[in-house]
């Protein structure tokens, strides 16, 4: 059984190591001076965010960024209060979400898409803070490349709490983990909380046509659709400018039901590697627990287990370190922590999400 858990140890660490190898082989990007171009229309799906909404149509306003290039569109999800939103410089619609799937947040974007008139749509969370080169930087990349699909960094804005740093350490390893498969031109993994694409390309690929049954996946499945068809035309804006900062969950029980929303998806992608590296990441959180417990029960000598523990943190380490860095320049706290509680957590949200139903926005999705 050793040999077997320091197996998958070893692929692990080869898999990591090919990731942080694509990550470093994604360039950064700064903006230039090139004038302005290019034509947005912000796509916002929200439901019950009166509080959050004033503060990203506030990061709106700020802006670096004519307000004649870009207008937002608000899609209410039966909310169950209507927001009002205040007078701003640039064009706002508010419309109603049209609900014929089982994903409201895919319903959200293709009704808001009727109304699109621009060359381009970037979509954002409500609970987000855009910054304010973010339209320019994209904008910059666009007339520099030949592209049709952008996806961008997110990263958390967090308290001095242990759950925001699990949740960042959490998130930072998914960042890393995009960034590098588009490295080695597997790009399998995008965020919708920053996310752009052409409307050409959207009605090109049907919309969400053939994954409207899953209720997330409104960035990940157009982005392997995308590639799928059109590899060349996808990439990845390692902008710093450019990264949205969103807010982590406020307890546990949330944090779960949304990373479980987020691991359901993982079986339908269309993308190989995406489900040989999710597998990968499984058994290799897995193995730790495992070994864990074989340490209690006396199976593993005390120094076996340190000694397989060490060899994933220094891998997870290495590929966390440089992502953070690009992220959010800052230390990561409460590392060990985290990287102890990580794999159970992990192990656990993988193997419900399986069977289990979840909760988002005040409803009762199942897998």
């Amino acid at each position: 059984m050793i040999s077997v858990l320091f197996s998958i140890l070893a692929i692990y660490i080869l898999s990591i190591s090919l990731l942080i190898y694509g990550f470093l082989k994604v360039k950064k990007y700064r903006k230039t001076d090139l004038e302005p171009k290019t034509s947005f229309t912000i796509i916002v799906p929200f439901r019950n965010e009166k509080e959050n909404l004033p503060v990203l149509l506030e990061s709106f306003s700020n802006l670096n960024y004519p307000t004649d290039l870009f207008e937002v569109i608000l899609v209410d999800d039966n909310s169950n209060e209507k927001f009002k939103g205040s007078h701003f410089t640039f064009h706002i619609s508010q419309i109603d979400n049209i609900r014929v799937s089982n994903s409201p947040k895919k319903d959200a974007i293709t009704t808001a898409m009727e109304h699109v008139k621009t060359d381009w749509v970037i979509t954002t969370d409500a609970d987000c803070i855009v910054p304010k080169n973010w339209l320019l930087t994209f904008d910059n990349y666009i007339q520099q490349n030949k592209v049709s699909m952008l996806a961008g960094a997110v990263t958390y804005q967090c308290e001095n709490l242990f759950l925001d740093h699990f949740q960042q350490l959490d998130l930072t390893s998914l960042q890393g983990a995009t960034i590098g498969s588009f490295g080695i031109h597997k790009g399998f993994m995008c965020n919708g909380a920053n996310f752009a694409y052409t409307k050409s390309l959207f009605d090109k690929l049907n919309g969400f046509n053939g994954n409207d049954k899953i209720a997330s996946g409104d960035d990940v499945f157009l982005l392997q659709k995308a590639i799928e068809k059109f590899p060349n035309e996808v990439h990845y804006l390692k902008a710093q400018e450019a990264i949205v900062i969103t807010k982590p969950t406020e307890n546990w029980k949330a944090l779960f039901h949304q990373r479980v929303r987020w691991a359901a998806k993982t079986s339908s992608y269309r993308s190989s590697l995406g489900k040989l590296l999710g597998l990968i990441v499984f058994f290799g959180n897995l193995s730790f627990v495992i070994g864990f417990f074989f340490m209690i029960f006396g199976i593993w000598s005390y120094p076996i287990f340190v000694l397989f523990a060490f060899f994933k943190f220094v891998i997870d380490y290495v590929l966390l370190s440089i992502t953070n860095q690009f992220l959010t320049k800052m230390r990561i706290k409460s590392l060990l922590l985290s990287s102890l509680l990580y794999p159970f957590f992990s192990s656990t949200v993988a193997l419900y999400s399986l069977f289990g139903s979840y909760e988002w926005k005040d409803r009762q999705f199942k897998k």
